[in-house]
This record gives C-alpha cells, sequence and structure tokens, in this order.
C-alpha cells in the first residue's frame, strides 16, 4: 500500500481522484491520504468532487467531516497551504505527492514536497530539471527506484503524441516529423477576451480558435532521443471542453501508404503498447471519446500518405486518459 497525497484540486487532481475510486483494484495498492486545497475554501471540496459538469455526478457518497473528505467511508485529510514547506507529508507518511497543482514543476520547488517529508512527487506538467521523465509505454524503463524521486510524466498531449512517434519510428524510421493539437479549452484561458502578455491567449475560449505552443516538442528529446531536433509542433486551442485531436505529419525513407500505417498501429495496440493505445476505424467525433482511457486512440479512417509522406491523426481524453497514466505509473513503483 503506497500512501497517496494529491497537491491541488483544480482538473486533474479531481479526475485523478476519480479515477482511483473507480477502480478498486488500484484503489487497495494506492491509498489517497491528504490533498492540498492550497487557498480554496475546504466546504467547496466534496461539492466540487460530487459534481462535475464533464465527468457527470459521481455515483457514491462524498461528504466533509471537519477537515476530511470522506468518500464512500474512505476519509482523506484535507490541508490548505500555498507553500509545501509548510506541509508536514512526514507525518502522514506519503510515498508519492501527486503535483497537479501546476505551480511546482521546477525543480527546486518540487524538492519542497521532498523536504517536507514526502519520499517522492509525481508532476503532473512537463518539469524543468527533474530527475526523469516518464512517458508510460514509452521509455517507462527508464525508471529507477530509489534514485529517481522527482518525475515528471509529461503532459496529456506528450502522452498521446509519443506512443504515436515510437510506432512510427520504430516501424519506418521517421525523418522529420510536424504535429498539431486541435485541443480542448483548459483554465489557463478566459472567458472573455482580458490583457495578457500573448494577444491570442487573451481572447475568448468559448468563442475563438486559439492558435498557440505546445510543451510537447521540448519534451520528446527527452523521451525519445532519436527524434530530438526532428520533431515540431504547436496547438491549436478550440471552443471544445473535453477530447482532442492530434495530427501528426511525418516524412520517411521510402514510400509508405495508409495500409501498412494502420497495420503497425494495430501490431502495436495488441502487443507493447496494448492499453496504452488502440486504433478504431468507426466514423466516430470528439464526444465518443469522452473517458477513453487509452493516451491515444488512433482514427484508422483518417491516415493518409503520399509517398515518403504520411499523416496520422488520433483522440485522447485529455483528462481522464492522462489520469489513468498517472495510476499505471504508481502502481507500477516498487
Amino acid at each position: 500500500m503506497k500512501n497517496i497525497a494529491i497537491n491541488g484540486f483544480g482538473r486533474i487532481g479531481k479526475n485523478f481522484l476519480r479515477v482511483l475510486f473507480q477502480d478498486p483494484q488500484a484503489l487497495k495498492e494506492l491509498k489517497p491520504v491528504a490533498i492540498n486545497i492550497g487557498p480554496c475554501d475546504v466546504s467547496h471540496t466534496a461539492y466540487s468532487f460530487k459534481y462535475d459538469t464533464l465527468l457527470g455526478t459521481f455515483k457514491g457518497d462524498v461528504t466533509m467531516e471537519g477537515d476530511f473528505l470522506v468518500i464512500n467511508n474512505h476519509k482523506i485529510k484535507i490541508v490548505r497551504s500555498l507553500d509545501p514547506a509548510e506541509l508536514d507529508w512526514k507525518a502522514l507518511d506519503i510515498d508519492w505527492v501527486v503535483e497537479a497543482s501546476g505551480q511546482f514543476t521546477k525543480r527546486n520547488l518540487a524538492q519542497k514536497h521532498l523536504n517536507a517529508g514526502a519520499k517522492n512527487i509525481l508532476i503532473t506538467a512537463p518539469a524543468t530539471d527533474e530527475d526523469v521523465t516518464i512517458i508510460p509505454g514509452v521509455n517507462h524503463d527508464c525508471y529507477k527506484p530509489g534514485e529517481h524521486h522527482i518525475v515528471s510524466l509529461g503532459s496529456c498531449t506528450t502522452n498521446a503524441l509519443a506512443p504515436m512517434l515510437k510506432v512510427l519510428h520504430d516501424n519506418f524510421e521517421i525523418q522529420n516529423a510536424i504535429f498539431t493539437t486541435i485541443h480542448s479549452y483548459t483554465n489557463s484561458q478566459v472567458l472573455l477576451d482580458v490583457e495578457k502578455k500573448e494577444f491570442r491567449n487573451s481572447r475568448a475560449a468559448a468563442l475563438n480558435c486559439i492558435p498557440t505552443t505546445t510543451g510537447a516538442s521540448k519534451v520528446i528529446g527527452k523521451i525519445l532521443p532519436e527524434l530530438d531536433g526532428k520533431t515540431i509542433g504547436s496547438a491549436v486551442r478550440i471552443p471544445l471542453a473535453k477530447v482532442s485531436l492530434l495530427d501528426v505529419v511525418f516524412t520517411t525513407e521510402k514510400n509508405i501508404d495508409p495500409t501498412i500505417i494502420n497495420q503497425a498501429f494495430e501490431n502495436a495496440s495488441t502487443q507493447d503498447l496494448q492499453n496504452i493505445l488502440s486504433i478504431n476505424h468507426e466514423p466516430l467525433v470528439s464526444s465518443d471519446y469522452n473517458e477513453s482511457n487509452e493516451s491515444i486512440v488512433i482514427d484508422g479512417l483518417l491516415t493518409q500518405a503520399q509517398g515518403n509522406m504520411g499523416k496520422v491523426s488520433g483522440w485522447y481524453d485529455n483528462e481522464w486518459a492522462y489520469c489513468q497514466r498517472l495510476k499505471d505509473f504508481l502502481l507500477s513503483t516498487p
């Protein structure tokens, strides 16, 4: 049994806790002990977990008993601090802090959790100067227990992109690749136009398609060193609350066709990337992929090729699937 603390109870924090409580077997091995809600109101914690616009109403009992969130008789201590150094993770015997606030992605800041007594930190975003970045199914063998204490699991887009690139490179040897994530809006955006340093990001999220950057480009070189400098990409935030679409255009040395590309993904989905990647051949749309567990679902109908250039598209639930990988990684640790 590993004691888990969640730092930050926003979209990822809540999705991760839901993922745990929908998997009774995982809950036997991963025990949520504490949640740091920072400046948020304790009285809102149970309400915001039980009622969620995107996830629906939680099917179970959710109450507050003093400073404890109680879910199906499971008590989770609620703490409030903006500074992890003030948290007593040692007293709670925390094995892993799931760092989901987005505020402590640099090593010197994440280190505060270790100084507070936590044994390990799992950062739910691209990190700086971390011990290692792990993408399940791609470089999970790089994790070294006892040596790696500050671990990043990259981003939702990195977890979708890396398996796609791995399959393509293993089978066809990518020369260059350009990707675009057509991404749902997030809480970092705004409802109505405001003043921001980056002009496009100042515009209303639900009313615009907004070109922007993505950190996935920088992380890929860490995960797949053989593709370092060969992959670039960007994002377009769209007026959709959940599920994103990833397009990858790539070139190879030899001519390719859609059939052999799709077959490569079919093979991977039943072998080393089973439960990480799948492929679908039905004419589905974004809402059909709500709460998909895989990091990426290849849309076989959208695969294209022209000479030595190919294009592959895949869907991913940018909240739910990512939290499944958080769970998988924690379960895999000793």
